[in-house]
């Protein structure tokens, strides 16, 4: 998510700073795992209430625990969003929170939320500030921790900040940085800040370091102090209170120490230095935070940590208004969220995430409100959200933290400018208890290892060597021996260790088909041809949300249209069928199936890029956009080849940002032949989360943009199927670009510098299209005669009315128009293949799956006479067919 602060026309050159926002989650008192007071949501066909459920809770360490709530609907059209808290004990004299910085204090280097807390040797942790993505990665609030003060404030509107005092005490407040620097001339200067990149300071949108004096310290570790901006910086090197060098319109190359500081100033502060300080003068500095609502001022001593943040969520236990614009936060729309918060005791602080993953949006910042408001929480600050929002915890008898929940990502993390800690100072208590460590969520032919760990009174780990564990399973979902499970069939079970007196359970499922509510799979190609080999991942969603890689090794393949094999994820077609038109490589997961149609259309190379004999060249949007597209050869992963190679860098610029590769611009780009329906390619990532397009002119002279990568959310080579059949080109065609873009919106979850490379472009050409059967079928309930095309046929069975529902004999209706069946008796399944497309049904179920999405329908089929009857409309619709219904004859019509 981001916040755009809008620089005012000037001459010195604009930057744009995008920043993040969070989400935040509720907790709830720990006696009622559901809290019934409802908020409402009301749309034009009903109002939706919410309830907040517990999932579940566990200690991380003495004083603080980690809790998982769902935010429940009342409606079913409205999803379930899930919610993180870790709840801390201010009171707890072995707890502490502190900020998590960048690499070894640095506060710019940034990192992500796991390499902080590791680096710290924090037991939890969340994501905080709001930071500058295109410039040099410092928070824009104010960072303190240990009461040093690293950065200060911004002069923007509504920027509030969490505090924790010297006494323990919470606090959320809207502070601003004053200070003044003194020579010993008796001449002073107002202080503007500390370690600050560039920013756009309101009211009136001003550049914040022209006319101004800054202090840097060595904990700022960027090129420049700051970049971006457009000013010549005058510097004094400041050690231990005495100037020891000058420079004048250019920065000090000499490294700070620990013990000093950098005075950059420019114009009016740039001409106090030089008038007031000399190497071997003395020099001192004051400055302190000031509240804007209360006016009190704070030395920056009295904060064990301070972190900035964004609006203001709650005060006083009520929702507050928003005390800056949530737009360029996405605050409007459902997205993941960070926040903090605290008790009206000041007892307790709350850090808090929403999950944005798979089928889980998130909410929007008015929900998150409501959340909190039933959890009890009396004020509260949103913080950086979105693709940064990560919260980390240790888990009970672990060393290490781990993620809690998925990122926007999946377990990528955002490198980010700092974090809220939790700490531990406990001593080495007596042996409290024992964990059994491992997989909680398996799937079916899935093998996991689980092992034995220990913890103390103060929920701190402990080494278990020399526990001799007993294991044992409550439940036959597999083969569990020596605390080895291989999972067999779908259910909950309860794995329990025991070593002595101790013992501890952890409760396992294993997925089953009646969870599910997608299964996908993704194709490298959908090349039909003997001697292919195509990678099939697959990936399962869950009615909860949830969505889930599905091991190689769970997966069952049935196929149509060819024979093949499969291993490891990957299918080796064997050979093809003589005149297939479609091939169906089936998936099925527990009974649940989902199809990757083939095609045996022919393939033929675009471009390998050994010896293109055209020009390639890179441009960019806007202006400021610099890189470069280039033929390169050992390239890691296609070292005996030559690729292209397009480099990136997005730096300066503002609004959305693009790095073109264009193939023979002069002439329009490259010829494509006939009319392909897919294009693969070798595509090298670089994990920028970036999106990569490819551009085409058709026939009809139409420019046709079709996605590569909507994120390239990887790193090393990758084969990527573009659907151009789908996008609509018509051929002859050419390509004329391969680009890499950086949309404006959300821009901040992205990297704005990169590296991506491209090989071996394969057009892929249809077969002749799938004409489908279009019969006339007339049928009359209660009689054994249809009606083809005017032609009169006998039926096995007669199609009947039930509750007011027309029940069709399957194979009858199915195979006249054109389609496979198929029956499976043990699960009472049938499947139906017709061109392009897979429906499954199972008798006594109001469901169907289309190619692999589960569909609630009006009925469910019967089995009858040994034969499947289904719901007229259930089969005909999904196939694309018309129906009439004439109520006085009886007649049914599938046009």
């Amino acid at each position: 998510m981001r916040l755009k602060l809008q620089p005012r026309t000037t001459k010195t050159k604009k930057i744009v700073l995008p920043l993040l926002a969070g989400m935040l989650v509720f907790t709830v008192p720990m006696a009622n795992p559901v809290l019934m007071a409802p908020i409402s949501h009301a749309t034009a066909a009903t109002t939706v209430t919410y309830k907040l459920v517990k999932n579940s809770e566990t200690m991380v360490t003495s004083g603080v625990k980690e809790i998982s709530y769902s935010w429940v609907p009342s409606s079913s059209s409205q999803k379930t969003e899930v919610m993180h808290v870790v709840q801390v004990d201010l009171n707890n004299p072995y707890v502490s929170l502190n900020v998590m910085g960048g690499k070894n204090g640095s506060v710019n280097a940034r990192q992500s939320v796991t390499a902080m807390a590791k680096e710290t040797k924090a037991v939890a942790g969340i994501n905080a500030d709001v930071f500058n993505t295109t410039g040099d990665g410092a928070p824009i609030g104010a960072q303190i921790s240990n009461g040093n003060l690293l950065v200060s404030t911004s002069q923007l509107k509504g920027m509030y900040a969490f505090a924790v005092t010297k006494d323990r005490q919470p606090m959320i407040d809207n502070f601003t940085f004053e200070g003044t620097v003194t020579a010993d001339t008796g001449a002073s200067f107002p202080l503007a800040g500390v370690n600050k990149s560039l920013y756009w300071a309101d009211p009136n949108k001003t550049n914040s370091h022209v006319d101004a004096l800054y202090i840097y310290t060595n904990a700022w570790t960027a090129p420049e102090r700051p970049t971006g901006t457009g000013t010549k910086p005058t510097e004094a090197l400041v050690v231990d209170g005495y100037v020891t060098e000058i420079s004048i319109d250019k920065e000090i190359t000499t490294p700070v120490p620990a013990n000093g500081y950098v005075l950059r100033g420019h114009g009016k502060a740039a001409k106090f230095i030089t008038d007031n300080l000399i190497v071997g003068s003395k020099v001192g500095s004051d400055y302190h935070l000031t509240s804007l609502t209360t006016q009190k001022t704070y030395d920056p001593g009295s904060f064990q940590m301070l972190v900035g943040g964004h609006t203001i969520l709650l005060d006083q236990g009520k929702a507050a208004t928003f005390s800056r614009d949530i737009a360029g936060v996405s605050g409007s729309a459902d997205r993941a969220r960070t926040a903090v918060g605290y008790s009206k005791d000041g007892k307790t602080a709350y850090l808090i995430t929403v999950e944005e993953n798979g089928g889980r949006d998130g909410v929007s910042l008015k929900e998150l409100q409501q959340m909190l408001l039933q959890l009890g929480v009396w004020k509260a600050v949103n913080l950086d959200g979105g693709g940064s929002t990560t919260m980390v915890t240790r888990p009970l008898g672990e060393t290490n933290v781990a993620l809690t929940h998925p990122t926007f990502y999946g377990t990528t993390q955002r490198l980010v400018a700092n974090g809220i800690g939790v700490y531990t100072n406990a001593p080495k208590g007596e042996v409290k208890g024992i964990v059994a460590s491992g997989t909680s969520t398996l799937f079916v032919g899935q093998e996991t290892s689980y092992s034995l760990k220990g913890y103390d009174t103060y929920y701190n780990p402990i080494d278990p060597s020399g526990m001799q564990p007993k294991w044992s399973i409550n439940n036959s979902v597999g083969t569990f021996k020596d605390g080895k499970l291989t999972a067999a069939k779908p259910g909950k079970a309860t794995i329990t260790v025991k070593a002595g007196l101790a013992s501890n359970s952890l409760n396992i499922e294993v997925i089953g088909q009646d969870q599910i509510d997608q299964l996908t799979i993704d194709p490298n190609t959908t090349s039909l041809r003997p001697g292919a080999v195509i990678s099939v991942p697959v990936k399962a969603r869950l009615k909860d949300g949830r969505e889930l890689s599905v091991p190689a090794n769970s997966i069952k393949w049935e196929f149509k249209g060819f024979k093949a094999t499969a291993s490891g994820g990957k299918l080796t077609i064997d050979s093809v069928e003589d005149g297939a038109q479609y091939g169906f490589a089936i998936a099925r997961y527990d009974g649940f199936g989902t199809a990757a149609i083939l095609t045996p259309g022919s393939e033929q190379s675009l471009e390998t890029f050994e010896n293109p004999g055209y020009p390639i060249d890179f441009s960019g949007l806007p202006g400021e956009t610099t890189g470069s597209a280039s033929l390169l050869t050992g390239i890691p992963g296609h070292e005996s080849s030559q690729v292209l190679d397009l480099a990136y860098d997005f730096t300066n610029g503002t609004g959305s940002r693009f790095a073109y590769a264009n193939l023979n611009a002069m002439n329009g780009g490259i010829n494509v032949d006939g009319t392909p329906s897919a294009m693969t390619l070798d595509m090298l990532g670089d994990a920028s989360m970036n999106y990569a397009r490819a551009e085409f002119v058709g026939s009809d002279g139409k420019t046709v943009l079709v996605d590569v990568a909507k994120k390239i959310d990887w790193s090393g080579w990758k084969t990527v199927r573009i659907d151009l059949a789908a996008a609509g080109l018509k051929g002859p065609a050419k390509l004329t670009k391969l680009y890499v873009v950086n949309l404006e919106q959300d821009q901040d979850e992205r990297a704005l510098q990169g590296e991506v490379a491209f090989d071996n472009l394969t057009l892929q050409y249809p077969p002749k299209p799938f004409t489908p059967v279009k019969p006339t079928i007339v049928m009359t309930v209660g009689k054994k005669t249809a009606m083809i095309d005017g032609k009169s046929t006998q039926l096995q069975t007669a199609p009947f009315l039930l509750n007011d529902v027309n029940y069709l004999p399957l194979r009858f209706v199915t195979e006249t128009l054109g389609a496979e069946v198929s029956w499976d008796n043990a699960t009472k399944r049938v499947t139906v293949l017709r061109g392009d497309s897979m429906l499954e049904l199972w008798v006594g179920r109001s469901e169907v799956t289309l190619n692999g999405v589960r569909q609630k329908v009006l009925a469910a089929p019967i089995l009858k006479n040994n034969s499947v009857y289904v719901p007229v409309r259930v089969v005909t619709e999904q196939l694309g067919q018309k129906i009439d219904w004439d109520g006085k004859t009886k007649t049914i019509t599938i046009h």
